[in-house]
């Protein structure tokens, strides 16, 4: 790896850009995914910064089952972004469809349209979890890439 990659995937490592996408989710994750991005919680102190467009994301934040209406704009938001790019699907729904599993829109969790890197379980998934998530994501990246291990 030249020394020009290893630099893009440091500062990529080090922060990432996340955009948050509703699927069709009750609602109940959005809030804790922006709780998460609130003083509180903080989730900016690791580097995490939410933008709005896909064209600057490495980070797609997904909330919600994937339903027939909603399936092309994900595909498309998806193939917007630069690459690296990873995919967190946050809460059950968004892992396995949840409780919209088996309606007559709903075609499933995430995975059955995009490449997911991390699933974070629970309905609602706490910011804690999120956050949680978002480090082991970040971690295993720096992983791959060469970077130490800080455990």
């Amino acid at each position: 790896m030249g020394l020009l990659a290893k630099i893009i995937n440091w500062s990529r490592v080090k922060s990432p850009w996340v955009l948050h996408f509703n699927t069709g989710a009750c609602n109940a994750c959005d809030i804790e995914i922006i709780a998460a991005l609130t003083p509180r919680y903080d989730l900016e102190r690791f580097g995490v910064l939410l933008k709005a467009t896909p064209r600057h994301a490495d980070i797609l934040l997904c909330s919600g089952p994937v339903t027939k209406q909603i399936e092309d704009r994900l595909k498309r938001i998806y193939e917007q972004m630069p690459e690296p790019k990873f995919v967190v699907a946050v809460g059950t729904c968004a892992c396995s469809g949840g409780v919209f599993n088996g309606c007559y829109n709903v075609k499933g969790g995430i995975n059955t349209t995009l490449p997911v890197s991390a699933y974070i379980p629970g309905c609602p998934a706490s910011p804690k979890a999120i956050i949680d998530g978002a480090i082991k994501l970040l971690k295993s990246l720096d992983a791959e890439s060469g970077g130490k291990k800080n455990d």
